[in-house]
């Protein structure tokens, strides 16, 4: 007789598959709450104890960690010698495991949850059994996903057993899985004792989606997201209208959200290729989208808009004048969805905790053949940091304005250049090989809007000719950095200028 093993937590299609192996002749071995729920079903089972010859014991600690079980999975049936070992220990094979593992990741997810608790829901003995059945899989079939019982019981049924292909695609989800299981445990310990950088690193990530196709249509891409720490963040944001989300799109929102946690105020982003082409803050919505709008309206076309109030009824009509590709924000008025779900290739977000920071969030970076990873650039100057370098201090306003343009060089790639005046961008200037040209383009985009604004720069000034070109646009006041060893050549060239500059000791590079 073929005999099965299911021991589950997630009993989901269980009471079915167990039936239909019992309609088939199928004997079935089973532990603790599966056993007791089969048999409430009129299931035959027969209870581990009784296959062990031993009770289960401390808690359900140990069930199936024995040889009549271990042995029955890993023997190997063509081997005489394993055949005659079964024999002589009278262990009987074990044909079929079910098992899926104690919820370690919903237990570690619980709100105030306790360590002891999250220990007690480390699963050891359904590891080692669908280990065991996996390494086997010549001779064992294993599920641990309920999706694959309706295909075992339709092969056993018109074959009488599981195909080989069929096996061998169950046991690659097993270590999958069991990989997947122990990577939650090792974070949950390593963020426990604040362990930065393990002499290993084993990461995890579950599918979110596929996408139709990467960067370009030659390329496949999938969108994974992390187990913790995604509130605020675009795996957490719920889909209301559109297409589905493209590689693209998913980068780039994610660069206009990184700009909008930076500000409290009512704020718009426009973000293109993930930079920021216009921001704006204001005390309203409707105005902070004008200003950003007006920033650079050639290229919010076909961007992406991320607003950090609900977007009402007035903003949506704006919005709808032209074609963006994303819209998230933490909430839409009906009247904004109706106006806005007219325009069928628009894509609307809700992400309920957009402002939400992570200040232990970490940034990875995959290099050919390698891994990078760095905390988060949490870290922001306040008034007080600063240090006024300039014979001209900057007015009230230029500071506002200095403050806001640094915010937002922050995120700007680097060479990074970001214009302003009244809280709104009035030239970006992003990833340039060299400082003087990314100046240069944010001056050449902003036109006559540049003259009154004030400039931020994510790193120090090299020579004195970012000043000079500022000068002559009319850019009244600089924060940088500061910290080249040619300081003093910019600092003179401010003062020339009767231009206010004030460096943060702080640069923001982003490559």
């Amino acid at each position: 007789m073929k005999r099965a093993l299911i021991s589950v937590f997630d009993k989901t299609g269980i009471v079915d598959f167990a039936k239909s192996l019992d309609s088939l002749g199928w004997q079935i071995i089973s532990t603790g709450g599966t056993s007791k729920k089969l048999k409430e079903e009129g299931i035959q089972v027969q209870d581990i104890s009784d296959l062990t010859r031993f009770p289960e014991c401390f808690d359900g600690r140990v069930k199936t960690l024995h040889p009549n079980v271990e042995g029955g999975i890993l023997a190997i049936r063509d081997n005489e010698n394993h055949q005659k070992q079964m024999s002589e220990l009278g262990v009987e094979p074990i044909d079929i495991v079910v098992c899926n593992l104690y919820p370690f990741k919903q237990t570690v997810l619980k709100p105030g949850v306790s360590h002891e608790e999250i220990i007690e829901n480390i699963d050891i003995g359904g590891p080692t059994m669908i280990r065991a059945a996996a390494k086997n899989y010549k001779f064992v079939t294993v599920i641990t996903d309920p999706e694959d019982y309706p295909k075992v019981i339709e092969e056993l049924q018109t074959n009488g057993e599981t195909s080989a292909s069929t096996k061998e695609m169950l046991a690659a989800k097993v270590f999958i899985h069991t990989a997947h299981y122990d990577a939650l445990i090792a974070d949950y310990f390593s963020e426990r004792l604040e362990i930065a950088s393990p002499k290993t690193l084993t990461l995890t990530y579950e599918k979110k989606q596929d996408l139709r196709y990467g960067e370009n249509p030659h390329q496949s891409a999938t969108f994974y997201t992390s187990i913790k720490g995604t509130k605020g963040t675009l795996t957490s944001a719920i889909q209301l209208h559109g297409k589905e989300l493209s590689y693209n799109n998913i980068g780039d929102t994610d660069g206009a959200l990184e700009v909008l946690k930076e500000f409290d105020e009512p704020t718009i982003v426009a973000a293109k290729h993930a930079n920021p082409c216009g921001v704006g803050s204001a005390d309203t919505l409707l105005e902070a989208y004008k200003k950003a709008y007006e920033a650079d309206p050639v290229s919010i076309f076909g961007g992406i808009v991320a607003a950090n109030q609900e977007i009402d009824g007035a903003t949506a009509a704006e919005m709808a004048k032209v074609f963006l590709e994303v819209i998230v924000a933490p909430s839409y008025s009906q009247e904004a969805l109706d106006i806005l779900t007219k325009k069928k290739n628009i894509r609307l977000l809700q992400l309920e905790e957009i402002g939400h920071k992570d200040k232990k969030a970490a940034k990875a970076k995959t290099v050919l053949g390698g891994l990078l990873i760095q905390s988060l650039d949490t870290e922001l100057i306040s008034e007080k940091d600063l240090k006024i370098v300039s014979k001209r201090k900057p007015t009230v306003q230029e500071m506002d304005d200095l403050l806001f343009a640094w915010k937002v060089v922050k995120h700007t790639k680097s060479n990074g250049i970001a214009i302003a005046k009244d809280k709104c961008t009035t030239g970006v200037g992003p990833g340039q090989v060299s400082r003087i040209w990314a100046l240069e383009n944010a001056i050449r985009q902003g036109g006559e809007r540049i003259a009154g604004s004030v400039m931020a720069s994510d790193a120090f000034f090299p020579f004195p000719d970012c000043v000079e070109a500022a000068h002559k646009a009319g850019i009244t006041a600089i924060i940088q950095p500061g910290g080249s060893v040619r300081d003093q050549e910019s600092i003179e060239a401010a003062d020339r200028y009767g231009i206010a500059m004030i460096f943060t000791g702080m640069r923001h590079f982003k490559h």
